[in-house]
């Protein structure tokens, strides 16, 4: 009898994950037959069928569904394993998996991977840039180690470290330089562009214009913020960016940049890891080298030309800069 291995979990976890044998056969780096041939071999050890196999998807079986939950926990045991291995054995070094969140992937991303390699040297960096919902549950069933995303995240399993505050600067037509800055709740009445719908920097915009999902549908949408500011530049509209990304986007566009009143919006950058992680105190070390580079990106944007416009509204008391 063919013993059951952890081959056979991780293969049958990608499918029940993804729902489709061609995909979850890419996710494994094998081809489709392959997979299909574990599975059934699998299906052959256990006695009993786990998948539905149907024309375009499958199904989990009652007992799939059961097997998948156990699978999962028994893979995240192992990693954990091989991680509190790693953390005795000194400087970090073999596969760091790291999530980041889109709207900061581009702008923090390259800093962080020169600064930990030459940190770290031994260190196999495996970013994956994805939404917060995708990168929180990729942390949660252990396909991820950390992710750099916009706090809180308010999950009891997490562990949050705050790294940084930035700014949300308004991006106008270059022609609107001098025009007054409008009040929040005025943005959507000139075509304000949001990104799609799962960006967590969607829904703080919304927050601050004080905009429900409702609302928002029948705003503009882009896939990227530069996209969004792209558009801005050829008139069909204003948006909002985080300072990170002002030094790239809006280079090669006719916009103008412009603080809004305060209470400015702001959000905070941080990275979060399972409590459970035996890596814990390695990844606080990764926080403070990602941190500084946050912070070396932001202080980027600080010198690009940002116009203090006068406002449309009387500013309320300024606070201070965190």
């Amino acid at each position: 009898m063919i013993p059951l291995s952890m081959k056979h979990l991780r293969y049958f976890e990608a499918l029940a994950r993804v729902g489709h044998f061609g995909r979850a056969a890419e996710v494994c780096a094998i081809s489709q037959p392959a997979l299909s041939m574990q599975i059934r071999e699998l299906e052959d050890i256990i006695g009993a069928p786990l998948v539905e196999r149907g024309a375009r998807q499958i199904r989990l079986t009652t007992l799939g569904e059961d097997f998948a939950t156990r699978a999962r926990e028994i893979l995240r045991a192992v990693d954990d394993l091989g991680d509190l291995a790693r953390a005795s054995q000194g400087p970090l070094a073999g596969r760091l998996r790291i999530g980041v969140i889109p709207t900061v992937a581009p702008y923090l991303l390259p800093a962080v991977i020169t600064a930990l390699t030459d940190r770290y040297p031994g260190l196999d960096l495996r970013p994956r840039e994805a939404v917060t919902g995708t990168l929180i549950r990729d942390l949660l069933d252990a396909r991820l180690d950390t992710a750099i995303v916009a706090l809180p995240i308010s999950e009891p399993s997490l562990e949050e470290v705050p790294l940084f505050d930035e700014e949300f600067v308004l991006v106008r037509a270059a022609q609107d330089a001098r025009k007054p800055v409008p009040r929040p709740d005025m943005l959507h009445e000139m075509r304000l562009l949001l990104l799609e719908e799962g960006h967590c920097f969607r829904d703080q915009a919304l927050s601050y214009c004080k905009l429900s999902p409702s609302v928002s549908r029948d705003l503009m949408e882009g896939s990227s913020l530069s996209t969004l500011v792209q558009m801005v530049g050829a008139g069909i509209g204003i948006t909002l960016i985080p300072e990170m990304a002002l030094p790239i986007e809006t280079r090669s566009a006719q916009v103008s940049l412009a603080r809004l009143p305060e209470p400015r919006p702001r959000r905070t950058v941080g990275m979060v890891w399972r409590r459970s992680n035996p890596l814990a105190a390695q990844l606080r070390e990764i926080a403070a080298i990602v941190r500084d580079a946050g912070l070396q990106r932001r202080d980027a944007a600080d010198q690009l030309p940002v116009s203090e416009a006068p406002t449309s509204i009387s500013p309320l008391p300024s606070e201070s800069r965190t």
